[in-house]
């Protein structure tokens, strides 16, 4: 059996009650950093391009971590999309989602951590609704 280091998982089962972006930024290779190279921004291994970390908002109000980082690989930053109007909230659909399962071996304890990845990102046209139990009119 061949288990693919990048899993690919469906958006709404990783953020159920949606996401917002937060900004865009170039996610930077430490060891070009250390070395001093002209530019320090990581390149996938796969593709060649440029990652870029776009920070999420996860919309859960339960969940653990309320803001994480996604890595995209693309030639150009990608474009959040624009504000609800009257408020900072972008909704956001990550598409080609992705979770890669990795050790963390820092600390007394080794720890199962995950990062997540995606192809792009795209403006959701209505925000996600909680369904509640049905009320019998």
């Amino acid at each position: 059996m061949a288990i693919p280091r990048r899993i690919p998982v469906a958006f709404g089962d990783v953020f159920p009650n949606g996401a917002y972006v937060l900004g865009v930024e170039p996610s930077n290779d430490f060891e070009k950093m250390r070395s001093g190279a002209p530019d320090p921004q990581e390149l996938d291994k796969e593709t060649g391009l440029r990652i870029w970390a776009v920070r999420i908002m996860d919309a859960d109000p339960a969940a653990r971590t309320s803001e994480l980082k996604v890595k995209i690989a693309a030639q150009v930053a990608p474009v959040p999309p624009d504000p609800i109007p009257g408020t900072p909230f972008r909704p956001v659909e990550l598409v080609g989602l992705q979770v890669i399962p990795w050790v963390d071996s820092n600390g007394p304890r080794p720890k199962q951590m995950f990062a997540l990845r995606a192809s792009g990102l795209r403006p959701v046209s209505a925000l996600p609704t909680r369904r509640g139990p049905a009320v019998a009119a």
